[in-house]
């Protein structure tokens, strides 16, 4: 998948400049596609170019003009052939399982203090998912907001983000268990 549909998604709620387009990202899109300001800058100035989205400047006094982006029909066209197309799964890269399967040759105090931090890192996600659900349900009930949200695959992908962090936590919690538990035994033996 490219940044380029991400934007495009995120794009689907309406005209947004591409500061709000970075704060979107941040809040709800960032639980599965991480890109930084620049990427995203440089993308819709890509996106625009190819003719998949459009620009017009806004003048603002005292601050600088901005420019508000919108899916033009190509883009609209475009999203729907990436919708369409098969889609693989993902695969994990993450340099901290690398490091928790060489754990036994290596530093496991480090280890342990890296999942400590991912586990830190994982709550504090799900802490701020929470936030974002319940902001999204505004008051309703899940099975209300399902039947008559204008549009569903925010929440949807929101709910993913949560479920891969919780697990993140558990296995976390889990991991620590059994290092401390392998540790203790590897002390007790030297």
């Amino acid at each position: 998948m490219s940044l380029r549909n991400a934007v495009m998604a995120t794009l689907l709620d309406g005209e947004s400049s591409g500061y709000d387009l970075a704060k979107a990202f941040d809040a709800s899109v960032a639980n599965f596609w991480m890109c930084t300001p620049q990427q995203l800058y440089r993308e819709l100035d890509r996106m625009e170019a190819d003719g998949l989205v459009a620009a017009r400047v806004v003048e603002q006094e005292r601050r600088p003009n901005k420019r508000l982006f919108s899916l033009t029909g190509k883009g609209v066209e475009e999203l729907s052939r990436f919708t369409a197309a098969q889609h693989k799964p993902a695969a994990i890269r993450d340099e901290l399982l690398v490091a928790v399967m060489a754990a036994d040759s290596g530093d496991l105090e480090a280890v342990k203090a890296s999942i400590t931090r991912r586990r830190r890192w994982a709550e504090a996600k799900v802490e701020r998912y929470e936030r974002l659900r319940a902001k999204l349900l505004g008051g309703r009930t899940e099975e209300e907001f399902l039947a008559t949200a204008e549009r569903v695959g925010p929440y949807l992908t929101l709910l993913r983000g949560l479920s891969f962090e919780r697990d993140n936590v558990r296995w976390c919690a889990r991991s620590l268990t059994v290092l401390e538990r392998r540790g203790a035994r590897l002390d007790a033996a030297t």
